[in-house]
C-alpha cells in the first residue's frame, strides 16, 4: 500500500514524499480506522484525505463549512487530473440536478458537500444508494459549542452517518483544537477508537510581530507600502472598520476591497474572487472572512484590531504562507481592542438555547481566554512564539528569532529571494526569469478562469526559476509538476524558460 500511495503522491501532486505526520493519517485511514487530524494550517490536510480517496474504491464525501474552499479544492483537483464536485447553494437547481445524476453514476471519486446538504432529501436518496467509503469533516472544531467557531449544522453529521447502509471510515481535520474541543469532536462525531495525531502548531516560515503603534493607520498605510507587490488580508474587529480602512487605503493609492456580513452575497462573493484570483492584492475584512480560504501566496495578515482568542488568531494570522514560503503575521494593539472584546464576549452570552449556567461558563471562559490574548499582544520580554505554542499545550524553547520580541523589535522581516529542493538544497532563483513565469502562469490562469496558484503555485515557480528545466523528463524533478500539470501547461512554461536562456546567451 506503501508503494500506491507513493504513485499517487507523484502522479497526481508532482511530490515525491510526505510531510510529518501525512503519511501515518493515511495509512490510518486506509486501514479503516476512524482518524482525529490537528495540524497546523498550511501542513497539507486535503492530502490526507484526498489519497485515500483515490487508493479506494467508492466515494469520499468531504464536509465543509464554506463554499469559496470546495470550489478552490475542486478547481486544484480537476488540474490535476481528479474527478471531482462540489454540492452547494452556489449552484442553480439544473447545476445540482446534474451534478447529483453524475455522482449517482460514480462519476465523481472526491465530493465536497456544505452540512446543511446533509439533511436534504434527495442527497440522502444519493447516499443511501451509494458506495461511500470515506467521509471527511474538515474545520471539525465547528462541532463543538466550546469551539470559536461553532456550527450547529455540524451537529447532524453523526446523524448522516448513522443513517448510511454501510459505516465508512470517518476522519476529522481541524487546525485549532483545545483539549476540551478534541474530546467534542470524538463524542459528537461518535468516532470510534480513533487514531489521533496531533501535529505540532509551530510554523517556522511565519514571522510574528504585535506593535503598539502611536497612529495604526499610519502603521498600516506604511507597511502596505514596503509591502505594495504582496498580496495580504488585513482583520478588523468591526465592519464599519473595514469600510473606513478601505477607504483609506484606496484614496492613498491601493487597491484594497472590503468583507464583512453587512454586505450583499454577491458583494462579498465578488470582492473574495477578486483577492483569490490576484486582481486585487488587499482583503480588508472582519472574522466573516477566511475559513476555508485556500489561497497559498498571502505573505501578510495583519491584525488591525486584537482578536478575542489566541485560536481565532492562530487561525486567522495562518492564512498567511500556506505555500511553505516566508510570510508575516502583523498584530497592532492597542487598550480600545480590549474594551471592545469585552463588549462582544458579554453579547455572544445572549443566547437564548443557553442555561444561565451555560452562558456564565461561556463568558466566564471567553474573558479569560482574552486575557491570555492580551498578554500575547503586549509582550515585550517572552517569545511570541512560546506564549502562542504554549497556549496550544506545547513546549518551546526561546529564542525563536523570527519573532518581534526576539529580533529586539527590529521591524518586518524581507521576504527573501531562496527556494528549497525536495532534496534540502537551497537554490537562489534568477529574478528576472521568474517574473517572466509569473506574468505567463497569470495569462494561463485567466485563459483557463482559474486562480494561480491552481495552475502552479510560488514554490514550484521559483523552482522553474532555479531549474531552468529544458524537457519534459526534465519537469519531473519539479516538485509540485504532477503528470496531469505537465501534459497541460508543461510546454508551455519550458518555452519561457528556454526563450529566456536563448536571449541570455545571444
Amino acid at each position: 500500500m506503501a508503494g500506491d500511495i507513493y504513485n499517487i503522491l507523484k502522479k497526481y501532486y508532482g511530490y515525491s514524499g510526505f510531510r510529518k505526520g501525512q503519511e501515518d493519517i493515511i495509512n490510518a485511514i486506509l486501514t479503516g480506522r476512524d482518524t482525529v487530524a490537528i495540524m497546523p494550517t498550511g501542513a497539507g490536510k486535503s492530502i490526507c484525505y484526498q489519497i485515500p480517496a483515490l487508493a479506494m474504491d467508492g466515494i469520499t464525501l468531504v464536509i465543509s463549512p464554506l463554499i469559496s474552499l470546495m470550489q478552490d479544492q475542486v478547481r486544484a483537483l480537476i488540474a490535476m487530473g481528479v474527478r471531482a464536485a462540489f454540492l452547494n447553494s452556489s449552484l442553480t437547481p439544473r447545476q445540482m440536478e446534474l451534478a447529483t445524476e453524475n455522482a449517482k453514476k460514480g462519476i465523481y471519486k472526491i465530493i465536497y458537500v456544505a452540512p446543511e446538504r446533509l439533511e436534504t432529501q434527495s442527497f440522502r436518496d444519493f447516499a443511501q444508494n451509494s458506495n461511500i467509503s470515506i467521509i471527511a469533516v474538515d474545520e471539525s472544531h465547528c462541532i463543538s459549542q466550546w469551539g470559536h467557531d461553532f456550527r450547529p449544522s455540524y451537529t447532524q453529521i453523526s446523524g448522516f452517518i448513522s443513517s448510511l447502509p454501510r459505516r465508512p471510515v470517518v476522519a476529522a481535520f481541524t487546525a485549532t483544537a483545545t483539549e476540551k474541543v478534541r474530546r467534542d469532536i470524538v463524542s459528537n462525531l461518535g468516532l470510534r477508537s480513533p487514531f489521533v495525531l496531533t501535529r505540532g502548531f509551530d510554523r517556522e516560515n511565519l514571522y510574528f510581530g504585535a506593535y503598539k503603534p502611536m497612529d495604526k493607520l499610519s502603521y498600516t498605510l506604511d507597511y502596505v507600502e514596503q509591502n505594495k507587490e504582496k498580496s495580504g488580508i488585513i482583520y478588523c474587529g468591526t465592519r464599519k472598520t473595514v469600510d473606513e480602512l478601505t477607504n483609506s487605503l484606496n484614496e492613498h493609492g491601493y487597491s484594497a476591497l472590503p468583507y464583512h456580513a453587512g454586505m450583499s452575497d454577491f458583494d462579498r462573493t465578488n470582492n473574495q474572487n477578486e483577492f483569490i484570483y490576484d486582481r486585487v492584492p488587499i482583503m480588508v475584512a472582519t472574522t466573516a472572512f477566511g475559513m476555508g480560504i485556500d489561497k497559498p501566496n498571502v505573505r501578510y495578515v495583519l491584525h488591525y484590531n486584537m482578536p478575542q482568542n489566541m485560536e481565532e488568531y492562530y487561525q486567522q494570522a495562518g492564512r498567511a504562507g500556506r505555500d511553505g514560503e516566508p510570510a508575516e503575521c502583523i498584530l497592532l494593539y492597542s487598550g480600545r481592542d480590549v474594551k471592545l472584546n469585552e463588549y462582544l464576549i458579554k453579547k455572544g452570552g445572549d443566547n437564548d438555547s443557553l442555561s444561565e449556567e451555560e452562558r456564565d461558563i461561556l463568558i466566564e471562559e471567553g474573558l479569560e481566554k482574552l486575557k491570555l490574548m492580551t498578554f500575547y499582544s503586549t509582550s515585550s520580554t517572552v517569545c511570541l512564539r512560546k506564549r502562542m505554542l504554549s497556549y496550544f499545550g506545547e513546549t518551546f524553547s526561546p529564542p525563536c528569532d523570527n519573532c518581534s520580541v526576539c529580533k529586539g523589535d527590529s521591524g518586518r522581516i524581507r521576504i527573501d529571494k531562496r527556494v528549497h529542493s525536495d532534496s534540502g538544497k537551497e537554490l537562489l532563483i534568477d529574478e528576472a526569469l521568474f517574473e517572466r513565469l509569473r506574468v505567463y502562469r497569470k495569462n494561463v490562469a485567466d485563459r483557463s478562469s482559474v486562480p494561480v496558484f491552481v495552475v502552479l503555485n510560488d514554490t514550484t515557480l521559483k523552482q522553474l526559476a532555479a531549474i531552468k528545466p529544458r524537457s519534459i523528463k526534465d519537469l519531473r524533478n519539479i516538485s509540485g509538476f504532477g503528470e496531469a500539470k505537465i501534459g497541460k501547461y508543461g510546454q508551455g512554461f519550458l518555452d519561457v524558460i528556454i526563450h529566456y536562456e536563448d536571449e541570455a546567451d545571444f
